[in-house]
This record gives C-alpha cells, structure tokens and sequence, in this order.
C-alpha cells in the first residue's frame, strides 16, 4: 500500500462571463463566502469579495498518494473546484492553485520566553 499524504490547496480563479442571475445570487450569498467562511475541508470553501466581484478562491483538503506529489493534489482540487463551479452555473477561467504537503510541512516552534 503506497504512502497517502494530506495536501491542503487553495484554488484562485476570476469569475468570467456570469449570467445576471449568477452575478445577482454571488451578490446575495457574499456574507455567506467572506473572510469567516474561509477553512480548508474536503468539498472544499468557496470565498470572494463581492465589491468588485472579479477574483474567488477555493480551499480543500487532499488525500492523495505522496509519489503523486503536489502537482496531483493541485489538479484534483482544481477538478473539484471545476465541478461545483459548474454546478452551481457560474463561469470562470485562469484556475491556478497553491499547495502544502502538510506531512512534509516544517513547523518551527518558538521557545518558552524566560520571565
């Protein structure tokens, strides 16, 4: 059984071409996809700003085989990202996406400080 490493990925992307009734639901939904909503799980976040509703960005947790590396990890969470954007009819385009191998992560921990 090969190695699975956890992979946490944000997919940017810009809106593009959106139908009225796509704008004017993205507008209403905004306070449901700010800054708060932003986390990282496996269906993934979608968060934006919607003043100008130009870019979006998505965040999911992949598990994936670690010989796959990052770059498999990316383009899942990419398809992923296609798909529910797909769904829910929004239009988009330059998906590009970030990713940490968090099995393989440096955490640097700051010492106790001396009182």
């Amino acid at each position: 059984m090969s190695e699975q490493h956890t992979y946490r990925v944000i997919v940017r992307g810009t809106w593009d071409a959106l139908t009225d009734t796509a704008r004017a639901r993205l507008l209403a939904e905004a306070t449901e996809h700010g800054l708060t909503s932003m986390r990282f799980s496996e269906e993934g976040s979608l968060s934006y700003e919607p003043s100008p509703l130009k870019h979006f960005s998505m965040r999911y947790v992949v598990v994936s085989d670690a010989a796959d590396g990052e770059e498999m990890a990316g383009a899942i969470a990419e398809d992923r990202a296609e798909r529910a954007l797909r769904e829910l009819g929004h239009g988009f385009r330059d998906l590009r996406s970030t990713v940490t191998d968090l099995d393989t992560m440096k955490i640097n921990f700051k010492p106790a400080s001396r009182r």
